[in-house]
């Protein structure tokens, strides 16, 4: 019997093969996932300690143990700054840049993928290669872009929510479309085909067939949309105003001239996770899948 599989009479302890590693690798592996861990993990304990203590137990000198436990943080977040306004305009850009995001790319990555067509190896590498910049560049052509098309036409666009649509759409899209194309090609086109058979366009073979077994793709296309548009500083701190602005820049308006509320930060920064951090527990089984599946294919 081989030696990884033989059990010792005594109390059933299993011997170490061959290609086990030693006890000492193994001790030595467990403290460096602790310590990583550790490190990994000290910041959300200092956020979430930091957001129940009082204002002096932060501002100033930093206190591990704070002096007392309080929830006005969580309740003076709202005041401090418009909180709920910020919100809502996240959740209205990010949202509707992941349902654009998600029904373009599927219609572009179902033409690439199912269709020959001239100049389509030159649109996937064109699509590949927009990730290849940094997305500081397109700062100002894009400002210029919003700005001559409003004195031109009439059409606020700088400071609109439906700039920062557009401009989170560039970022996410060509992303997305390379994702996808490499999923839809995993779905065999005997699929496509049959529902042919049955009297499908191919529209109806896209709706019917291929999107339902794209769905671990998909989703992973849509949280990583989402991601993209919902943290986003940079961009949203330039095309936005005071009616626009989003939270990831609302964030600022607790640090004032003279002070900087600290623990209302650490409240409101928790606050703005929970929809990123509910989503991908809510989805991960999808996202892992449609992420391994759309590298490996």
């Amino acid at each position: 019997m081989p030696a990884s599989t033989h059990s010792s009479r005594g109390g059933g302890r299993r011997t170490r093969g061959p290609l086990d590693p030693p006890a000492s690798f193994r001790a030595l592996r467990a403290v460096f996932l602790t310590v990583l861990a550790a490190f990994t993990l000290l910041p959300v304990f200092v956020m979430v300690t930091s957001s129940l203590k009082p204002l002096q137990d932060v501002a100033g000198r930093f206190r591990w143990i704070p002096s007392g436990l309080t929830l006005r943080p969580y309740t003076d977040i709202w005041h401090t700054v418009p909180l709920a306004k910020y919100l809502v305009n996240s959740l209205i850009v990010a949202g509707t840049a992941t349902v654009a995001s998600v029904v373009i790319a599927v219609f572009a990555a179902y033409a690439v993928s199912r269709h020959r067509f001239r100049g389509r190896r030159l649109f996937t590498l064109t699509v590949l290669s927009t990730q290849m910049f940094p997305g500081i560049l397109f700062l100002l052509p894009l400002f210029l872009i919003f700005v001559n098309i409003g004195n031109a036409t009439g059409i606020a666009l700088y400071g609109s929510r439906g700039a920062l649509i557009l401009t989170y759409l560039t970022f996410s899209l060509p992303f997305s479309i390379w994702m996808l194309i490499g999923y839809f090609d995993s779905v065999p086109r005997d699929l496509d085909e049959a529902a042919t058979v049955d009297g499908c366009g191919p529209l109806g073979a896209l709706f019917r067939v291929v999107v339902p077994a794209a769905v671990p793709g998909i989703v992973a296309v849509a949280v990583y949309a989402f991601m993209t548009a919902w943290g986003e500083v940079l961009f949203a701190s330039v095309m936005t105003n005071d009616a626009t602005r989003t939270l990831a820049v609302g964030l600022q308006g607790y640090s004032t001239q003279n002070d900087v509320y600290w623990n209302q930060i650490m409240a409101a920064s928790l606050v703005v996770s929970i929809p990123v951090v509910a989503g991908f527990l809510l989805l991960q089984k999808y996202l892992v899948a449609g992420l391994t599946a759309g590298a490996v294919k």
